[in-house]
Order: C-alpha cells, then sequence, then structure tokens
C-alpha cells in the first residue's frame, strides 16, 4: 500500500466526487479511478458506495481513512525529525493534552523552551485522557499530559503541582449561583451535563453516593467549552473542573462539598526512544516543578 495512494483515497473521501478529487490531485479521472479500485482488490474489501452523483465510505473505508490519516501524520513528522540539522535542535514535540489548569505549567515551559531553541515546534492535540494514550501508544504523540484517574503503569511520568477541583458550572440566574459550595442534594432533580469518559463518571458516582440514582444526565461532552456553551443556553449544569476565568462571565462555578479534586501528570511511554527535542524538553519541565518545590518527580 503506497503512501501517494493513501493520499488519493483521503482526497477522494474528503470531496466525496471523483471529478473533484481528481482536479485537485492533478491526475486524470480515469486514473484516479483505477487506482482506487486497484486499492480495494488489494485490501478485498469494498470502500465505497457510489452513486451517480456522489461516494461515501463503508464501514471499511471509515476505518481505513483513520488508519490512513495516522500513517500520513506519522510519516511527515518522521521526514521533520530525521531531516533535523546537524548542531541544532529542531523539530516537532507533539503533545496530547485534557483540559486541565496544569496546560499554564506546561505552557511557561513551552514558550521558554521555544526561547532556546526557536528551531522546535509543538503540535498540541486536545482530548481525553483515552484518546490522548491511543495516540501516545499509536506514535502519533511524545506526551501525554492526562488528568487522573488514568492508568499510567506503561508509562514513565512527572507528577504536576495543582490539582484540579471539582464543582458545577451553572449560569448567574441559577439558584445554584448563589450557593457557596454544592452537595450531592442540591443536584439531586437538576438536568446535568456529564464528562465522557467512563473512569471519571465512576468517580461523580461515588461523589454522589446514595443520591446517584437521582441524577439527571442530560448531556455527555469531552472539551469544557462546548460543556460551558450548553450551560449557557439552559441545556442543564456542568459537572466540571474549576477552571477560573476562563468560563464567561455569565457563568458561575460552584465547588462540590465535600471537596472532590483530582491530579495530572504529563506521561510517555517507558524504554522510548525519544528525538533530542523531546528528551530536553523533559529535562526542563523536571528542572522547572522542582524549582517550584515539588518532591514528586
Amino acid at each position: 500500500m503506497e503512501l501517494r495512494i493513501l493520499k488519493y483515497f483521503l482526497m477522494v473521501a474528503r470531496e466525496e466526487n471523483i471529478t473533484r478529487a481528481a482536479n485537485l490531485l492533478h491526475v486524470t479521472q480515469p486514473t484516479l479511478s483505477r487506482q482506487l479500485m486497484q486499492l480495494e482488490d488489494e485490501l478485498n474489501v469494498k470502500l465505497f458506495y457510489r452513486t451517480s452523483h456522489r461516494i461515501t465510505l463503508t464501514d471499511e473505508g471509515m476505518l481505513l481513512k483513520r488508519r490512513a490519516q495516522e500513517i500520513l501524520e506519522l510519516t511527515e513528522r518522521t521526514e521533520r525529525e530525521v531531516s533535523r540539522r546537524e548542531g541544532s535542535l529542531m523539530g516537532e514535540i507533539a503533545i496530547g493534552c485534557g483540559e486541565t489548569r496544569n496546560m499554564a505549567v506546561l505552557a511557561e515551559v513551552m514558550a521558554a523552551f521555544r526561547q532556546k531553541y526557536p528551531l522546535v515546534r509543538f503540535n498540541v492535540y486536545t482530548a481525553i485522557a483515552d484518546d490522548v494514550k491511543e495516540r501516545i501508544e499509536n506514535g502519533l504523540l511524545d506526551i501525554g499530559l492526562l488528568v487522573e484517574p488514568v492508568d499510567i503503569s506503561k508509562y514513565e511520568f512527572i507528577r504536576l503541582p495543582q490539582k484540579e477541583e471539582w464543582g458545577v458550572l451553572v449560569r448567574a440566574d441559577s439558584p445554584l449561583a448563589a450557593k457557596t459550595a454544592v452537595r450531592p442534594q442540591d443536584l439531586a432533580g437538576v438536568p446535568l451535563i456529564m464528562v465522557k469518559r467512563e473512569l471519571t463518571q465512576n468517580e461523580m458516582n461515588n461523589w454522589f453516593g446514595d443520591y446517584a440514582n437521582n441524577m439527571e444526565i442530560a448531556a455527555v461532552y469531552s472539551l469544557i467549552l462546548n460543556a460551558a456553551l450548553m450551560v449557557r443556553s439552559g441545556v442543564g449544569a456542568a459537572l466540571c473542573f474549576d477552571m477560573g476565568n476562563l468560563y464567561y462571565d455569565d457563568l458561575r462555578f460552584v465547588p462540590f462539598t465535600p471537596a472532590l479534586k483530582t491530579g495530572a501528570v504529563l506521561a510517555w511511554k517507558k524504554s522510548q526512544r525519544m528525538t533530542p527535542a523531546v528528551e530536553e524538553f523533559i529535562k526542563d519541565i523536571r528542572s522547572y516543578i522542582a524549582g517550584m518545590g515539588s518532591n514528586k518527580i
């Protein structure tokens, strides 16, 4: 399976039209059609549903699309890494992260690192911990900023200094907005916007205790900004971290009582061969956190 053919396949998947894809790829339509049929023969699967006006992906085509994107991304990263100039630290550092205030620590180190090594660039991918771990395993990310609970038994890691505080995000006109803290019983019967991760949902259920059966889940979310928009629109109250002034002015964050706090770690695969840029970046993070007085490195 050639990289060139995967690029052809992705262009057709994006355009959903052979003629447009062929024009963008600067190949003839018969050539492109023949390449796609050869790809289907090679894989022994049907990749497209074809009509007179449009082509769409089969389930097998959707799987190949995801893998092809990963393969091409990994290829491009490899090319950048092996072509670095002699005597210069350069290349890309790919970091996956959840939405956490500990990103501020990472951003400080990134800014200082770029001052020393301006030929290095960062590629930041934002997702829940489960997705970040999968991309680390597939070689698409060097490092992951993971919010606990998370299984890091296969990883080297640095524990980050700040604990995330859980609470509920509500509109300013909500009765909950006037409280200094919310108890599980305060949220009984309130439409809730729940985090997507199953491990985190289990923690929420433990916090709710006997009131867990009274939870009314109106929606689930992966990114806090989306949850905040749903809160503003009246979908419900979002269970989330305190992200400080990153929320909208017309929303209020109210912490849980009893308090529920979560840690975060910066993790990478054990015994993984790293590029010089990644190795140096991890050294700088260790030094930075040590300077903050952390002894859990």
